[in-house]
């Protein structure tokens, strides 16, 4: 099963320990952050997070404060991640690299964790964070280099969706199986990617991978085509099935096995869902024209027939109903 929901709180504790256990708290989660209550005489914070597979996502509520990553602890790899921070109430003043940010009530900040940077916080605030190591954008094709913070909203369009799917995967974590948990972040990771790419902040559009990454959100909206191939990919993309090849290779995979594993776990995941559905419904809702074939490479690719999990999940429907 994937993660619980763990809490922290500093209540109860002396000021000083408030301060040391949130220091404690954000190392746990990101990496070492200085913590400064400003003018408070204490810190009060709660934060509860739990993991998704590789990602984290964390709802967090604290009083005034400010924290930093500094350049004296900049230590290359010490913070390999990009964070989604999603404000829900009060007001944050972001600043990094000589940018200052204000950050509001349905403002979405996305940024390089490595980079120095400071938040200050001057009253209470609430907000929503996912934690997403930078090896997981790579692998969609995103430059490895430092990304430059960007402000976004929530309040409309993909920002909202993409918050409305963290809170929703937030509430579902600990109920998820580790290979459901596998799709949901793999899905959660693109709906985030979606508003930034339209802000048009992180590649190139023109670049190798722009087209891997534009190639990979054709396939997964197109993944119950029985259809889909190469050939349909690289006339809607605009380039060569060579180039195609290419991009997928250079990433350790081919086209035809990246659109049969997300296949596969599309249909993990509806056979461990739905107990009603027969496995044959599954596979050809996912764009398989053989239950023979879709049993093979289920097997191959879980080490289980995919009858098991129907038989597992049909069993518990039942169990549940006395």
């Amino acid at each position: 099963m994937s993660d619980t929901i763990h809490t922290l709180s500093t209540t109860g504790m002396t000021p000083k320990r408030q301060i040391q256990s949130w220091i404690d708290g954000l190392t746990s989660l990101c990496g070492y952050f200085d913590v400064d209550p400003l003018e408070a005489s204490s810190l009060e914070g709660r934060i509860d997070y739990t993991t998704v597979s590789r990602l984290k996502l964390c709802q967090i509520e604290v009083s005034q404060h400010r924290i930093a990553h500094t350049m004296a602890r900049a230590k290359a790899n010490a913070h390999p991640y990009i964070k989604i921070h999603f404000q829900t109430y009060g007001v944050s003043y972001f600043e990094q690299e000589g940018r200052h940010i204000e950050i509001n009530p349905g403002d979405i900040i996305a940024y390089d964790v490595s980079c120095p940077h400071s938040i200050i916080s001057p009253a209470f605030t609430r907000h929503d964070v996912v934690i997403v190591p930078k090896a997981l954008l790579r692998d969609r094709g995103f430059p490895s280099q430092r990304m430059p913070a960007c402000k976004l909203t929530a309040k409309t369009g993909t920002g909202r969706i993409a918050h409305e799917f963290v809170h929703a995967t937030f509430d579902e974590a600990a109920k998820l199986s580790d290979n459901s948990a596998v799709g949901v972040a793999d899905s959660l990771i693109d709906l985030l990617l979606l508003p930034l790419r339209e802000a048009d902040t992180m590649f190139d559009r023109v670049g190798p991978e722009a087209m891997y990454v534009r190639a990979q959100f054709f396939i997964r909206e197109h993944l119950r085509d029985p259809d889909l191939c190469i050939d349909q990919i690289s006339a809607e993309l605009g380039c060569s099935k060579r180039y195609l090849h290419m991009l997928f290779s250079e990433r350790g995979t081919t086209v035809s096995d990246y659109i049969w594993q997300a296949r596969l776990q599309n249909c993990r995941q509806e056979l461990e869902a739905h107990a009603g559905k027969t496995i044959t419904d599954v596979a050809f809702s996912w764009g398989f024209s053989s239950s023979s074939h879709f049993s093979r490479v289920f097997r191959k690719y879980f080490g289980v027939v995919p009858s098991s999990i129907h038989k597992a999940q049909q069993g518990a429907a039942s169990s549940g109903e006395h």
